[in-house]
């Protein structure tokens, strides 16, 4: 709910059709606080909004009269469309961004008369007790899980934090926590911990499943194994199980370590340098 106001908000959802505008969308509906003004252009994005029952605007019109715009875009489009977005923009709307990497590659136009937000889901956590199957189930949030938000307030008067967090945790219910953090501090975590680095870890994971399949371990079983580890061993390395790995388990990931890593790994991912050339490289994909 707008939190300074009863007048609804008017907020451009860009991409509104798409896949993250869709789960956006879908969170919005009877959110009294917000009126949507949703700009699509694809026919796929447009018929993901009809069976929803919601109305299209074009981005002229949607631009002219909104309080906030939400760039609900890919990261490699979002350097290609936020400058035909930008100045059509009214002095002091805000610009929420759905992830840090476009704010730190610098590739939004910027105002000195608006505010430039980011807000990015951080999913629904393992180790959450959650009471029924469709939050069991839910892996992205934003559906029946509670998940926790970071955002960050890249530019703009400090009353607009609260404003533009109230938009975030209504687009990202159920909400658990909420955190402030800088953009920089965002860029850290995403790409650097959870893809870079987190993310190809788990694909060794799955890579050294299979290895153990083509050995001749029967498929089921391995499943059921290394899942199973995967599950208490998370629960030991991340503190929360209540007892360590045995002498021989430490003694198996002390060795492995040295054929594993590089010794230089963490200066090579985290450095302000790599962090830049990575979210760099993820803004001009193609």
């Amino acid at each position: 709910m707008n939190p300074t106001t009863t007048t609804p908000l008017k907020i451009a959802l860009l991409g509104a059709g798409g896949k993250m505008g869709c789960r956006i969308s879908d969170n919005m509906i009877g959110e009294t606080g917000y009126q949507m003004l949703n700009v699509e252009v694809s026919p796929q994005g447009i018929a993901n909004l009809e069976e929803r029952r919601l109305s299209v605007v074009s981005q002229e019109e949607a631009m002219k009269d909104a309080d906030a715009v939400i760039l609900a875009l890919p990261d490699k489009l979002i350097g290609k469309i936020s400058p035909s977005v930008i100045p059509q923009l009214k002095s002091g709307a805000r610009v929420i961004s759905l992830d840090p990497a476009a704010a730190y590659a610098e590739v939004i136009p910027l105002r000195d008369d608006l505010t430039y937000f980011v807000s990015h889901p951080c999913h629904p956590p393992l180790f959450e007790y959650e009471p029924n199957q469709e939050a069991h189930v839910d892996w992205f949030g934003g559906k029946a899980a509670k998940q926790s938000i970071v955002n960050a307030l890249h530019q703009g008067p400090e009353e607009d934090y609260a404003i533009c967090e109230g938009i975030a945790k209504a687009m990202f219910k159920p909400i658990l926590r909420s955190h402030r953090i800088s953009v920089e501090q965002m860029a850290i975590l995403e790409p650097a911990v959870v893809e870079t680095t987190t993310a190809s870890l788990i694909y060794g994971c799955r890579e050294a499943l299979e290895e153990g399949i083509k050995m001749g371990v029967p498929k089921e079983a391995a499943w059921d194994f290394v899942l199973g580890h995967l599950r208490t061993e998370l629960a030991i390395i991340f503190d929360m199980a209540g007892f360590p790995f045995s002498d021989g388990a430490k003694h198996a990931i002390a060795k492995a370590q040295e054929s594993i890593f590089l010794p230089d790994w963490k200066e090579r991912i985290f450095n302000r340098d790599a962090i830049k050339r990575s979210v760099k490289e993820i803004t001009d994909s193609i």
